[in-house]
């Protein structure tokens, strides 16, 4: 090091969703690229969160699904849950997904260094006795989940998703503390295991980021299902006691409106913080709030040589977020033109029984942003795909007055895999009257979406009313 040409182009400190991404897209673009993770490639998405949190909610569904085999004319009987075994399809999942990974790092001549990096200057990264100098150094730490002051997180009977994850049991009686995307996840995944699951919200609703009509729906559907939920009330304390019908230990959870919930555990499930201590981060001068490094419209810290991306930053944690900011770092730093990414168009999904899924603003929003809106609800109840599914659930579309689609919410058994299209109309700022004449292949539930934009363009075709 000294006065020459760094070492390499870029440093990616942390392996997760948007440092491999970044990483892969620097390669692919000719920079020499070292990638820093502490654990394993592919981060808390690949192996503690989307794609483990997923597997299981599978195997919920196919718990259902055989329950309620009868209902399609099928014989069939449920023997019950060998966790172990669900367990152990996890596992082949992720591991067959980090084989590739670790593969295509591989393939694109990156630099895997394995250890504890920290920041050491605005162009240097140490990992243990070593140092790695770049032009540009891209922060990518991720998330942990978070927990409540006073709140002890002891992995036996108080939890955080990590520990939910690797239980040897499905807990018989839960409490969940928090109703946003992770703790309505496990609730429908640990009632389809065949749990009792009570959630507690302090918010006056489930999902309380999304359309309020989408929240309301998953509402009805969780207590058809017979998973409980508080909302409106805040957790106060928890007390863990042994259990009086079986002397096991247990959790009792006192809340602020002065009622308590018994269980077995408590799953706390109130978001994630970024890992940003003790890195050096501020010491090098980047600019933090709150834990979070403090970033532009295009990922750059106020250090001219540092950019961070992911969970790290506070934008919507999710991997395709971290996916397109280490794309678009990556491509910045090569001299290619880049663009902020609209955030409101990005998909999100709630993978739970039913599923919730939107793309763009909700009616709050846009009427902030002084819209005047149309709004058309298109029930699956009138959808053959999903009648022959037995799902329930309904497509929301708004648009601006006589202009664009401003949203699209979608409620119902797969109806992440709608997203996509969704992100579409958005993003080119379609009217309904562009996307009324497109054809939706029948039967499928797609054909909710060209439902609801042919309302809303004003010749519906199976709707009522």
């Amino acid at each position: 090091m000294g006065g020459g040409r760094p070492a390499h182009d870029i440093v990616v400190l942390g392996g997760g969703s948007g440092g491999y991404s970044c990483a892969l897209r620097a390669a692919e673009l000719g920079l020499s690229v070292v990638l820093v993770e502490r654990d394993k490639l592919g981060g808390t998405c690949l192996h503690r969160g989307c794609i483990p949190t997923k597997a299981l909610l599978h195997a919920g569904e196919v718990a259902d699904t055989t329950r309620e085999a009868s209902r399609f004319g099928i014989r069939a009987e449920f023997l019950g849950v060998d966790l172990a075994a669900v367990t152990a399809y996890q596992d082949s999942v992720v591991t067959k997904m980090y084989k590739g990974l670790t593969g295509l790092v591989a393939s694109r001549g990156i630099t895997v260094v394995e250890g504890s990096g920290r920041l050491t200057s605005p162009t240097t990264v140490q990992v243990g006795d070593d140092v790695y100098e770049a032009g540009h150094v891209v922060l990518a730490t991720g998330s942990a989940p978070s927990t409540l002051p006073g709140l002890e997180i002891d992995g036996q009977h108080v939890l955080t998703s990590d520990h939910a994850l690797r239980l040897d049991r499905v807990p018989a009686r839960t409490v969940i503390l928090g109703g946003g995307v992770i703790g309505v996840e496990f609730a429908s995944a640990w009632r389809s295991l065949g749990a009792e699951v009570t959630i507690v919200e302090a918010l006056p609703r489930l999902l309380p980021a999304e359309e309020e009509s989408s929240s309301r729906r998953l509402e009805r559907a969780f207590r058809r299902r017979g998973i409980g939920f508080r909302t409106g009330v805040r957790f106060q304390a928890v007390e863990r006691r042994a259990s009086a019908d079986a002397g096991e230990a247990g959790v009792v959870v006192s809340l602020a409106d002065g009622s308590t919930l018994e269980a077995d555990v408590l799953l706390v499930a109130v978001g994630r913080g970024p890992v940003s201590e003790g890195l050096g981060y501020a010491e090098a001068g980047v600019a933090m709030d709150r834990g979070h490094v403090v970033v532009d419209g295009l990922c750059r810290t106020n250090v001219p040589t540092v950019s961070a991306v992911g969970d790290l930053i506070p934008t919507p944690q999710l991997a395709h977020v971290g996916f397109a900011e280490g794309i678009l770092v990556a491509e910045r730093v090569a001299g290619l033109p880049v663009a902020p990414i609209d955030y409101a168009g990005v998909p999100r999904v709630t993978y739970s029984e039913p599923e919730v899924a939107s793309v763009g603003l909700t009616t709050t929003q846009a009427r902030a942003r002084g819209h005047e809106i149309e709004e058309v609800q298109y029930d699956l109840a009138g959808n053959g795909k999903a009648t022959i599914l037995r799902a329930a659930g309904a497509v929301t579309v708004l648009r601006a007055k006589d202009g664009p689609v401003l949203g699209v919410h979608l409620v119902g058994s797969r109806m992440g895999e709608l997203a996509a299209e969704a992100q579409l109309i958005y993003n080119w700022e379609a009217f309904p009257e562009d996307v009324a004449p497109l054809l939706h292949p029948h039967p499928t539930q797609s054909e909710a979406l060209g439902e609801a934009h042919l309302a809303l363009a004003g010749k519906p075709l199976h709707v009522h009313g």
